[in-house]
């Protein structure tokens, strides 16, 4: 008896929102606390693209420690957000590639430091 194939599901962009924390030969400025990056990842769903994208932080000696998922161009369109045509093109050049791509990079600095 064969075996029905399952009909291949699409692959999407996400747009999340990764936290992360110092981790030796992350790259990050020195006196930052972490860092937040916005990344466009291609998945067949959230959960794959999380998943993607945590692996390939950590393969870039990152530590994640939260994500955030904000949607498909499609949902964040539904949602109003207004996405300008830069945004767009990274987002379809981590389709295209099947990638991630980190598009913003935002390190954290403890207000205490000395001035």
């Amino acid at each position: 008896m064969a075996k029905e194939k399952k009909p291949a599901r699409q692959q999407q962009v996400f747009t999340l929102l990764v936290e992360v924390g110092r981790s030796g030969g992350d790259g990050l400025p020195k006196d930052c606390t972490g860092a937040a990056l916005m990344c466009y990842a291609s998945g067949v769903d959230e959960a794959e693209a999380v998943r993607e994208t945590v692996a390939i932080l950590k393969q870039a000696e990152m530590a994640p420690l939260d994500v955030t998922g904000y949607g498909t161009l499609d949902e964040r369109l539904a949602e109003g957000h207004e996405i300008p045509d830069e945004e767009r093109a990274l987002m379809a050049r981590a389709l295209e590639e099947n990638a991630v791509i980190v598009a913003q990079v935002t390190p954290f600095f403890d207000d205490q430091r000395d001035s």
